[in-house]
C-alpha cells in the first residue's frame, strides 16, 4: 500500500512545494462558446456513481482529422487551489495553420488539474487532481464535458497519467508518495476502482531525497511494459502490465546516476531506444530499450544547451518521424532542439530558442506535429511555435496566450 505524504519534490534535496513556482496571473482569458461535440453512435451506460458537474460547450470535435483544418479543441491543465488558478480545466480552440488561440469557457468541478491526458477514442479526457489525497477525474467529452467522476490514486499528489493503448487502463503517478497506480475505464470512459498500487520502496531515496517521487507512468512501445520514472529514487522502473486483470509485475529497473532526478521519459518511433530528461542534474541521457523483456538502459548525461545557470529539463518530445526531439527547459527558459542520429540510439543539440514565457512546465505536439505548445506555469501562458518539419526549428507564432497558471496544454 502507498505511505502518505505532503506533494513535495526538491530539485536541490529541499523540501518546497511543487507549486513553488506558481505566480498570480494578471491577464484573463474572455469566455466564449463553442458548439458540442458530435454524440457517439450507442449511447454510453449512466455511471450512477459519479454526478456530473457544471461546464461550458466542448469543441465541436474530439477526433483529430489526418489533416485538420480551422479550430481545433486545447484543454489547458491548472491549479485551482492557489492565487491566481484556474477554475478547472480551461477550454479553448486553436487555428491550426496559425497556432492562434481563443478561450472557450471552464470544465468545472476538477480540482487542481495539473496533467491530462485524453482516450484513445478522442471522447473522454482525463485529468489528475494534484492534492494531498490524490484523484483522477473521468470528463465524457462527448456528453457536452460531463465530469464522470473522480476516483483515488491512493496516494498523494498525482501528477502524471496517461492512457493505456488498448483503452482500457489508465495509469497514474503519485508524486507525493512515491507510487504508481491502475484504474479501469469501462465503456462510457467513466474510472472504476483501482485494480493495483505500488509504491517505490526500494532503492533508497537519492542524495537529499526524503523518499520516493513518481513522476512519470507510461506505456511502452511494445504494449505489454509500462515504466515509472521516479525522481526521488534516480530510477525508472519497468512493469508487466496484466492486460485482463490490471495489475503490475515489476520486471527491472533502471538506474541513474545518484542525484539526477529523472523527471520523464519518451521514446522514439522505432522503439529501441528511449530519452530521458533529468530535472535535477539539467542533463538527458539516451537509454537502449529491448521491448521483449522492457529493459531500459540509460547512457551517459548529456547536456541541454542551457549553459552553467538552474535550469530544470521539464518534458521531451520526439517528432513521429524520429528525425528530432525538443527539451523545455524551465529557469533557462527555452526548448532545446536535438538532432535525433543513428537510428535513435544518438542525440546531437543543435540549438535552444526563447519559449516566450517563464518556466515551461509542459510541451506537446498538434496532431500534425505542424504546431508545437509550450503551457509556462510562473507566466500563465501558453506558447505557440512552427515546426519546420524539414529542419526542425521552431519559429514562435504570435503573442503568447494568457492562462491562469498554465501547467498543461493538450491540443487535439
Amino acid at each position: 500500500m502507498s505511505s502518505g505524504g505532503a506533494a513535495e519534490r526538491s530539485p536541490g534535496g529541499g523540501g518546497w512545494s511543487r507549486r513553488r513556482f506558481v505566480g498570480t496571473v494578471t491577464a484573463a482569458a474572455a469566455v466564449a462558446a463553442i458548439p458540442a461535440p458530435v454524440s457517439p453512435r450507442t449511447p454510453p451506460p449512466p455511471d450512477a456513481a459519479a454526478p456530473s458537474a457544471p461546464s461550458e460547450p466542448a469543441p465541436d470535435s474530439v477526433s483529430p482529422p489526418a489533416h485538420p483544418s480551422g479550430p481545433r479543441p486545447l484543454f489547458l491543465g491548472t491549479y485551482t487551489s492557489v492565487e491566481g488558478g484556474g477554475r478547472g480545466i480551461g477550454l479553448a480552440t486553436y487555428d491550426a495553420a496559425t497556432g492562434r488561440i481563443t478561450a472557450a469557457g471552464t470544465i468545472t468541478g476538477v480540482a487542481d488539474p495539473s496533467y491530462l491526458a485524453v482516450h484513445p477514442d478522442g471522447r473522454t479526457l482525463y485529468a489528475v487532481d494534484e492534492r494531498p489525497e490524490g484523484g483522477v477525474t473521468a470528463v465524457r467529452l462527448a456528453k457536452r464535458n460531463k465530469v464522470l467522476g473522480t476516483r483515488g490514486t491512493g496516494g498523494s499528489g498525482p501528477c502524471h497519467l496517461s492512457v493505456h493503448p488498448g483503452g482500457r487502463w489508465l495509469l497514474s503517478a503519485n508524486y507525493g508518495s512515491g507510487s504508481v497506480a491502475v484504474h479501469p475505464i469501462d465503456a462510457s470512459g467513466a474510472l472504476g476502482e483501482r485494480t493495483d498500487l505500488v509504491t517505490h520502496s526500494r532503492p533508497g531515496p537519492g542524495p537529499g531525497r526524503q523518499g520516493p517521487h513518481a513522476h512519470q507512468f507510461v506505456t511502452g512501445p511494445d504494449g505489454g511494459h509500462v515504466l515509472a520514472v521516479d525522481l526521488g529514487t534516480d530510477t525508472v522502473y519497468t512493469y508487466r502490465l496484466d492486460v485482463a486483470e490490471g495489475t503490475l509485475a515489476e520486471v527491472s529497473q533502471a538506474h541513474t546516476r545518484p542525484g539526477a532526478g529523472p523527471r520523464h521519459l519518451t521514446f522514439h518511433p522505432e522503439g529501441r531506444f528511449a530519452y530521458l530528461a533529468n530535472e535535477v542534474d539539467n542533463t538527458v541521457v539516451v537509454c537502449a530499450y529491448d521491448p521483449a523483456t522492457g529493459r531500459l538502459t540509460p547512457g551517459d548525461p548529456q547536456p541541454t544547451g542551457t549553459g552553467a545557470g538552474t535550469s530544470y529539463p521539464a518534458q521531451m518530445l520526439v517528432t513521429s518521424d524520429g528525425a528530432y526531439a525538443y527539451l523545455a527547459n524551465r529557469g533557462h527558459n527555452s526548448l532545446t532542439r536535438y538532432a535525433v542520429e543513428a537510428d535513435g540510439a544518438r542525440l546531437r543539440l543543435l540549438d535552444t530558442v526563447p519559449v516566450g514565457g517563464d518556466f515551461p512546465r509542459q510541451i506537446a505536439f498538434s496532431p500534425d506535429e505542424r504546431l508545437l505548445f509550450a503551457a509556462n506555469q510562473k507566466s500563465g501562458t501558453v506558447s505557440v511555435f512552427r515546426v519546420d518539419r524539414g529542419s526542425g526549428e521552431l519559429r514562435l507564432s504570435g503573442e503568447p496566450f494568457a492562462s491562469p497558471v498554465a501547467v498543461c496544454a493538450l491540443p487535439l
